[in-house]
């Protein structure tokens, strides 16, 4: 396993991140205490160092299996958790990114895992109605109290994020290290705003979902017998686009797997390491083999030709304004005719 440092930071993190929400069978789904010791086991012995969890995962399960397993080396972890989710209820400050229920949500964290700090707590989804001011002094509290290391973002639009950044350097606050997204060979809208922000922010990327909830490993396409797969393709009726878009991508997936005789999953991870940013992929795994499989992904380098079977299968649109600067009109007036007299390396 190699490191990288994570954004504007000096942590070091394992280029892959342990996705810890199937650990517990709390939500009638996977991992037993066993199955889950086993694939923590293995990802830290394969080097692995990053673990990712959330306060709402299993209930609050996920956290007390990692704070057990974390026992006698939680020096040489990165633990990861979030707050902002809590289940249905009748209490209206149990989610949100608040002050109340971050201070709550930390407390909680700290005791299930069985640390006095956290090294990186994530904003786990955007509430829309806390004032940015807020959570970012709220979060800096913390970082001072020294209960949390380092702060980061999940599923934000980029427009907010770059907000809070922003604000934070200006008053002296802790700002976020890390983005957190879906981003997958099917899920790539986040390249049209979110990763160039990251990229000019210098935000480290993880990514949730890099399989797309097993459709990437090919388990959905073609068998027709699985009540999973029925799921699927009933989700997808009447949006025909993307349902074609979608049998584009695994056919070529399929095809650059049957070429270097490794498995879709591992082609569709290896995929992710040749993005415009560093992109550190969430491997969240129920049995041992699962993660196994996906560990093996890191040993695997993709030609420049299987790259390209891959991108023209999932590319996307743009969308406005990017689609316009594409056009000779506004390609020709924006640089007043003499784009193609400035060095290359300045234009995006």
């Amino acid at each position: 396993m190699q490191y990288r440092l994570l954004g504007n930071s000096g942590l070091r993190v394992s280029e892959a991140a342990l996705g810890a929400m199937t650990f517990g069978d709390d939500w009638g789904f996977g991992s037993s205490k066993e199955e889950a010791r086993k694939v923590y086991d293995a990802f830290r012995e394969a080097g692995g160092n990053f673990i990712d969890t959330a306060n709402i995962y299993t209930n609050g399960t996920s956290e007390t299996f990692l704070g057990e397993f974390m026992q006698g080396h939680r020096q040489s972890v990165v633990m990861a958790t979030k707050y902002s989710n809590a289940m249905p209820g009748t209490d209206p400050n149990a989610a949100g990114n608040h002050r109340k229920n971050m201070v709550q949500a930390v407390e909680a964290s700290l005791k299930r895992l069985g640390t006095d700090y956290i090294d990186l707590y994530w904003v786990h989804i955007w509430d829309q109605i806390t004032p940015v001011e807020e959570v970012m002094r709220g979060l800096d509290d913390l970082v001072r109290a020294g209960k949390i290391l380092y702060v980061g973002i999940s599923d934000a639009p980029a427009w907010w994020i770059a907000q809070a950044n922003t604000l934070a350097e200006l008053r002296g606050w802790s700002s976020f290290i890390g983005l957190q997204l879906e981003y997958s060979l099917i899920e790539r809208t986040v390249e049209r705003e979110l990763i160039p922000m990251a990229k000019a922010l210098n935000l480290g990327v993880t990514a949730w979902g890099p399989l797309s909830g097993g459709v990437l490993t090919g388990k959905y396409h073609g068998q027709g017998t699985s009540e999973a797969g029925r799921m699927h393709s009933d989700m997808l009726k009447g949006l025909m686009p993307e349902q074609n878009r979608a049998d584009r991508v695994v056919a070529a997936v399929k095809a650059v797997s049957d070429e270097t005789s490794r498995s879709m999953g591992q082609v569709s991870l290896a995929w992710l390491r040749h993005r415009a940013v560093p992109v550190i992929p969430i491997l969240g795994a129920r049995k041992l083999s699962q993660l196994q499989d996906n560990l093996a992904s890191f040993d695997l380098t993709l030609s420049a030709d299987q790259l390209q079977t891959l991108e023209q299968a999932s590319q996307i649109e743009p969308g406005f304004p990017y689609s316009m600067y594409t056009k000779d009109l506004a390609r020709s007036v924006a640089y007043g005719g003499m784009r193609d007299r400035i060095l290359a390396e300045n234009l995006k």
